[in-house]
């Protein structure tokens, strides 16, 4: 089966949902999703959107935050222009109906404070603001009668002129294959311009607050389909997951910091009780989130612990109960009172700093082929993303890939006529267990030897085994039908790959690569980049 669009966009939170809105006055959009339209990233953001709205703040406080975060490694370009960017975001997202919390007396918003930053700009919806503008996007996509909004399609590979009849080495991305959930066929969907807006590959690792499909698919397929990838071993931990048995992806924003929480010694080891980041850092629990991370890992491994404690009770439960209402109910089921005891917490990965390359308008290196979000490496995060700036990132380069695809319509190329997929000489697969045992092997040995503080020998083991499993990959993909999880496995395979190798890469520790073997900080600032 095969469908036309004028514009194809791979994933449907802020960014592609952004990027849609823009272009939909006079183009025919599709945005396809891998399971249902609301279940990637962008709902599970709970902190808020970064941008400066008070008088005592500053576009150039917001900056330099950006930059001291990020180890130096931004590119100041990039950052400038999204600060700029950030209030006109914010108010195209409450004209689209977002509730963001009001702020007292003449105060417009409500604005909090987290990690990193020196002011208070995060503004949000309460704990959940994430999933508040994911449904006020998603309604103004589904009442705009020129996109098209299709869930339960997994995208298989982007499609370039070797997938033509004709066959071309032009390189250019004319759509996508992609594999139906509902009917089981692969289609092919073919656009004179595709957006990757897809997320990160948070699933590499054991412990990780990504949501389901975070594989790592939309770098995996701009890689295979020529793009360079950059800085893919900034992989940020979030300091504060909740330790449940149970529940092992839950997040404990970063606001609960900003707003007074404290990280704490368990009670019954020694120290317990103390509060501990203050011997790694002045700023305390309000350092950025590469160090609090690597503080508590730190704390875990010294004193064998389970995980460590993080503590709001002191403040009013009013208070707790008003500014954390999901996060009081959610642990309120597990048996936790936040206003009355502490909350257990461990890092977790949260997020891919690293990705596909582009420049300001969201284009990549394939012609036709742009990008928004956190499959980007857009210059904006550096070494460590400040907190809040993801779903800005996402709202700015959704935009301006947009713009720029409306601005030069006219030389995008109409796509060639492309082969129908064969599956004349796959059959199914036989043990369903062999695809389940090789991504609990990743996950595994990237969590002990690609996490918080790595060395050489490490990242070497990591690497011989990524290159067993990619050989293993190839084959199933070779000789089998595809199936979802075929087609993430040998997404967050080769993810895996390009994470290890830029890791082995960088003889420094910058942000969040920090390694043992190479303690200090280098005397110049070095994107990683691997070219396919």
């Amino acid at each position: 089966m095969s469908n036309s669009y004028d514009v194809l966009i791979i994933g449907s939170g802020a960014a592609g949902l952004t990027a849609a809105l823009n272009l939909a006055a006079n183009k025919r959009v599709a945005v396809i999703a891998k399971g249902r339209l609301d279940e990637g990233a962008t709902g599970w953001a709970q902190g808020g959107i970064a941008a400066v709205l008070e008088e005592d703040d500053s576009f150039d406080a917001h900056v330099r935050d950006t930059m001291i975060a990020g180890a130096g490694l931004n590119d100041l370009k990039v950052v400038e222009h999204v600060v700029e960017a950030a209030p006109h975001a914010i108010e195209r997202l409450a004209e689209l109906g977002v509730p963001f919390n009001a702020g007292d007396g003449p105060d417009r918003w409500h604005l909090t404070r987290e990690g990193g930053h020196s002011h208070r700009r995060i503004v949000h919806v309460a704990d959940a603001t994430g999933w508040a503008v994911q449904q006020a996007l998603e309604k103004a996509a589904f009442e705009h009668p020129n996109i098209t909004l299709i869930p339960d399609m997994v995208a298989i590979d982007l499609m370039t002129g070797r997938h033509a009849v004709e066959f071309s080495t032009s390189g250019a991305v004319h759509g996508l294959y992609a594999l139906n959930r509902k009917s089981g066929q692969v289609e092919t969907i073919t656009a004179r311009a595709t957006i990757l807006a897809t997320g990160g590959a948070g699933r590499a690792y054991l412990y990780s607050t990504a949501p389901r499909g975070a594989t790592g698919d939309g770098i995996a397929m701009a890689w295979r389909a020529g793009c360079r990838v950059s800085n893919m071993e900034f992989m940020q931990f979030h300091p504060t997951c909740l330790y449940n048995l149970e529940v092992k992806n839950f997040l404990i924003t970063e606001a609960v910091r900003g707003e007074g929480g404290r990280l704490l010694i368990p009670a019954g080891h020694p120290g317990g009780g103390e509060r501990f980041m203050l011997r790694f850092d002045e700023r305390g629990e309000l350092a950025p989130r590469d160090i609090v991370a690597r503080a508590i890992d730190h704390e875990i491994k010294r004193l064998g612990l389970d995980y460590v404690h993080l503590d709001i009770s002191h403040r009013e439960p009013e208070f707790v109960k008003e500014h954390f209402p999901n996060i009081y109910e959610k642990l309120l089921g597990l048996g936790i009172d936040i206003t009355r005891e502490p909350i257990p917490v461990v890092p977790a990965q949260h997020y891919t700093c690293g990705g596909v390359v582009v420049d300001l308008d969201g284009r990549t290196d394939a012609p036709g082929l742009y990008a928004a979000g956190e499959v980007t490496q857009s210059g904006l995060h550096g070494a460590n993303r400040l907190a809040s700036n993801s779903l800005l990132e996402c709202l700015v380069f959704g935009e301006a890939a947009a713009n720029h695809i409306d601005a030069h319509w006219a030389t995008l190329a109409e796509p060639p006529a492309i082969r129908a997929w064969d599956e004349s000489r796959v059959s199914d697969l036989d043990e369903e267990v062999v695809i389940q045992q090789s991504w609990g092997e990743i996950r595994r040995f990237m969590w002990n030897f690609v996490g918080i503080v790595r060395t050489t020998k490490r990242l070497e083991r990591a690497a011989n085994r990524v290159d067993l499993l990619r050989r293993e990959v190839a084959g199933y993909y070779r000789d089998f039908r595809v199936t979802p999880d075929l087609i993430e496995l040998r997404n967050l395979v080769e993810v895996a790959d390009l994470i290890i190798r830029s890791a082995l890469s960088r003889h420094e520790s910058r942000g969040l690569h920090y390694t043992l073997d190479y303690p200090e900080l280098a005397a110049e600032a070095v994107d990683t980049v691997l070219v396919p």
